[in-house]
Parts: C-alpha cells; sequence; structure tokens
C-alpha cells in the first residue's frame, strides 16, 4: 500500500480534530463540573450552564440517540456540541444554532502586531478567586455570575487578563488537554478598542490581533511544543486565520427547541 502525501495530511487533519474536540469536552467538563465520557460522547444529565453544551461529540462515529440518551431535553436552553457536523438532531426535536470552524496553529511564537495596539495592554494570568471575577466581569460585559470557579485556577489551565489603566479590557482562556492546547473566550473591550477610530472598526482589529499575539505568546511560554487549537466564526475566524491559524473542519451546535 502506497501512503501519499495527502493521506498523510488527511491523517494528521483527522487526528487533529479529535485532539480539538475531546480538549474542548473536558474544558466545558471542568467548568460544568457534572458530566461524564462515555464512548464517543461526553455529557451531562443536568442542565449545563450558559453558553455550555450538554452534550459534546468526541468522533465522527457518534451517533444522533448516543448524544441525546444522556441529556435533559425537557429543560429549556438544552444543547449539543456536533464537534464534526455530522449528526442530524432535527427529529429529535433540535435546530441548527450556530456553524463555525475549528482551527489550528503550529507550536510556535506569535507574530508581528501593531505595536501601539500591543504596548496598550499588559498581559498577566490570572491567579486569585478576585482576580477571576473581575474577569468573568470583563468577559461577559457587567457583573460576573460566578460560573468561573476558584478552583478551576489549580487545573491545567490558564485565564489570561489583559489589563489597561488597571482595569481588565481583553482576555482568554487556554486549556492543555488531548496533546494540544485549546483557547476559548477570547474577548476585548470593544468600548476601549473603538477609543482611537471614528467607527471602532481599525481599532477594534488591532486589538483583537493583539490580543491574539498575546495569548498565543503566553501559550508557548507555559507549554512549549504543543499544537493549538480552538474553533471561531466570522470576524472571529478572520481574526484566527491572520494570527497564523488554518481551519481544519466544521463544527454545528445545535439548540433544542420543540
Amino acid at each position: 500500500m502506497i501512503i501519499t502525501p495527502q493521506d498523510s495530511e488527511a491523517d494528521g487533519t483527522a487526528a487533529l480534530l479529535l485532539a480539538a474536540a475531546r480538549n474542548n469536552a473536558e474544558w466545558v467538563a471542568a467548568v460544568c463540573r457534572d458530566g461524564a465520557f462515555s464512548g464517543s460522547v461526553w455529557s451531562s444529565a443536568r442542565r449545563t450552564p450558559p453558553l455550555y453544551p450538554d452534550a459534546v461529540s468526541l468522533t465522527p462515529r457518534a451517533s444522533a440517540a448516543e448524544v441525546v440518551a444522556g441529556i435533559d431535553t425537557g429543560s429549556p436552553g438544552c444543547s449539543v456540541k456536533d464537534s464534526f457536523a455530522v449528526l442530524d438532531l432535527a427529529p429529535a426535536g433540535f435546530e441548527v444554532l450556530f456553524e463555525a470552524r475549528w482551527i489550528h496553529r503550529p507550536a510556535g511564537p506569535p507574530g508581528a502586531v501593531d505595536d501601539v495596539a500591543a504596548g496598550a495592554v499588559r498581559w498577566s494570568e490570572v491567579r486569585t478567586a478576585a482576580e477571576l471575577e473581575a474577569w468573568e466581569a470583563a468577559w461577559g460585559g457587567g457583573a460576573g455570575t460566578g460560573l468561573f470557579r476558584a478552583e478551576l485556577l489549580a487545573r491545567d489551565l490558564v485565564f489570561l487578563a489583559g489589563r489597561s489603566g488597571g482595569r481588565i479590557v481583553a482576555g482568554a482562556v487556554a486549556s492543555a488537554g488531548g496533546g494540544v492546547v485549546g483557547v476559548s473566550n477570547l474577548f476585548t473591550a470593544d468600548a476601549a478598542d473603538a477609543a482611537d477610530t471614528a467607527d471602532g472598526s481599525a481599532g477594534s482589529v488591532a486589538a483583537v490581533d493583539a490580543a491574539w499575539a498575546a495569548v498565543l505568546g503566553a501559550v508557548a511560554a507555559r507549554w512549549p511544543g504543543l499544537p493549538v487549537v480552538g474553533y471561531e466564526q466570522g470576524a472571529d475566524l478572520d481574526a484566527a486565520v491572520r494570527a497564523g491559524f488554518t481551519p481544519i473542519g466544521p463544527l454545528r451546535v445545535w439548540l433544542h427547541t420543540a
């Protein structure tokens, strides 16, 4: 049997998709506290917090029945992360909430970014419960809800905060698992980003690019040699591509509406 470069590339992408799905499911499990890994699915029998799925498929072989079996479809807001965009959950009363793309970046330092945008924000790890509360408030655009508990700080993940004038104006989460580092929850404060431009667009782009560079620099320092994954859509996907990521596969999030 002859293995072509195309075969090797396909195998590599498939392995990255599996690693990305597993990494993301581990992050979801850490936030939700409940739930269990079983076969091709992580799921929680109890409703998860807002913005977090009740089930995550871990391989493209997971069936719709397997995914739905372990979750509470009777409670409002029940959702499923279809990590490989292969499930048909419509017969079970779900509708597609959104679609996105998994992304991958090889291990390594970030590229160059706008010096003004990068220099305006100082980045560091969140280390205390009070800092984490402030981080969540900045991420959510208001008061924290206690979604991210202090015990998360003891896991192999890091909340990164970008500060300007003593205020958190940007942030992200980086978590190791599955042989990769997953980046999620990346945000910048739009009001601060827009201060120097008429419509906010250019400033916002520069700030997001600077945030990606800071996060990738922190990941490279903490987990040297590990590739970076995540998922994005729309303008956020464009920003990730500018930061050196490559889209590697689709995913869907389904919401139970019946």
